[in-house]
């Protein structure tokens, strides 16, 4: 097989390629072997006819498609493999010569990994990681466990407060119309929660049980509904229930009953250790990202379309799976957030060319730099795997190499020693 090609525009290619006659000889041996078995002609059984009778009758020609079928994949692959292109796309391919006794001959034109003009990646400035714990950081976190821990009592009599639990109907209109989706009953709403309209729960504050009220509200204008955004509603509300939440005091017995400490102060500890690390990590993720953004800021490259698209579709799967894990698909999700599936890609398209752009970044510093995995980063990533699922690291690479996942791993683990890179000749400010 002859391949060769040129750059007929930016990130798009022209491949020419010529598979030797023999070849093309034994794919029409395989193609006649295929459609023979379908071919029905009086007197012969199913595959049982001759071959120089099937293509008198129905002529060689026939069987182009099919010999064509069997031979361009593996040609297109190899003159790809030969010349280290990187599709990012399928290929649009122009067949221009194919006959028996001939040689194959194809025009295959596509779009490429684009090349990139990298900036200054180096010495680039980001701020220290910030690990301070402070008193009102330590606070929040005892009122959160707080809240987390507390107990519901009914109120039989007074005002809902803010902080309270309560089951209301509601029935929304606009313009004196009901509107879909503005209708609910025996709801359960915390006040000051934040998760109605702004302006609701305020005004249902005050509110005693058995009440009714419109509460008068404005929709905001980047509400997700379009036909809504914006414009004023009345609700008519109906108090049936108030339960008020009881915080536990901060004491010895409180950090008994939600650690294994026995005394407050031990347990203020560990939080602060925690937190400490917490705050570690989260710093250190965003000063990776500052550095990452910046090094990709530095750098030219024109992003192919195809590329955007197929991070969008990861995205996209990797968002529905996390809706399953929730107990949700995306059609009840279109359905609660007044979405459909264009605009949700609409949204994810940013994010998605900015990962591309990131990732594209990444593997030319690791080229220029001569970053690449060793045995041992394969070992201590499975080794790291077996910790965090249990399971031994043996085990876990024949998963990958079954399902073919070899190459992202590596991938995933170069990218991380690019980055580890760039933090280590970074300044820090």
């Amino acid at each position: 097989m002859k391949a060769t090609w040129e750059k007929i525009d930016k990130n798009i290619v022209s491949i020419d390629v010529e598979v030797e006659a023999e070849k093309v000889a034994v794919a029409l041996d395989q193609a006649f072997k295929k459609v023979v078995q379908k071919v029905n002609v009086p007197g012969f059984r199913k595959g049982k006819v001759p071959r120089g009778m099937f293509e008198s009758r129905f002529g060689i020609e026939s069987l182009y498609q099919d010999a064509i079928d069997i031979l361009l994949p593996d040609a297109y692959s190899d003159a790809v493999k030969e010349h280290n292109l990187e599709p990012v796309d399928r290929p649009e391919i122009d067949v221009e010569q194919f006959a028996k006794g001939e040689s194959f001959k194809f025009k295959a034109k596509v779009i490429v990994k684009p090349e990139v003009t990298l900036g200054d990646y180096k010495g680039l400035e980001v701020e220290a990681v910030q690990t301070e714990v402070t008193e009102e950081e330590i606070a929040a976190e005892l009122e959160r466990l707080q809240q987390r821990h507390a107990e519901l009592s009914v109120i039989e009599e007074g005002p809902a407060q803010n902080g309270d639990i309560t089951i209301i109907d509601f029935d929304g209109y606009v313009d004196g119309e009901a509107f879909e989706g503005g209708a609910g009953e025996r709801y359960s709403l915390e006040l000051g929660s934040n998760s109605f309209i702004p302006g609701f729960e305020e005004q249902v504050v005050g509110m005693q049980i058995g009440d009714f009220k419109d509460v008068e509200v404005t929709f905001p204008e980047s509400y997700h509904a379009e036909h809504l955004a914006g414009k004023p509603a009345v609700f008519k509300v109906k108090l049936h229930e108030i339960k008020r939440k009881s915080l536990p005091t901060l004491d010895d017995e409180f950090a008994k009953d939600v650690s294994e400490f026995d005394t407050l102060e031990e347990y203020k500890a560990d939080l602060v250790s925690k937190l400490k690390e917490r705050k570690e990590k989260e710093g250190e993720t965003a000063r990776d990202g500052v550095i990452i953004e910046k090094a990709a800021a530095a750098a030219e490259v024109e992003i192919p379309e195809p590329m955007i698209v197929a991070e969008t579709d990861y995205m996209i799967k990797d968002f529905e799976s996390r809706l399953k894990m929730q107990g949700m698909n995306m059609d009840l999700y279109f359905q609660f957030s007044g979405q459909n599936e264009t605009v949700l890609r609409e949204q994810m398209r940013s994010d998605a060319e900015k990962r591309v752009r990131n990732n594209l970044v990444l593997e030319a510093i690791a080229k220029a730099e001569g970053i690449e995995i060793t045995d041992e980063d394969v070992v201590a990533e499975f080794e790291t795997l077996s910790k965090a699922y249990n399971r031994p690291a043996e085990e876990l690479r024949e998963i990958f190499v079954q399902n073919g996942n070899m190459n992202s791993l590596k991938e995933d683990i170069t990218l991380r020693k690019t980055i580890k890179f760039l933090v280590e000749n970074s300044k820090t400010v």
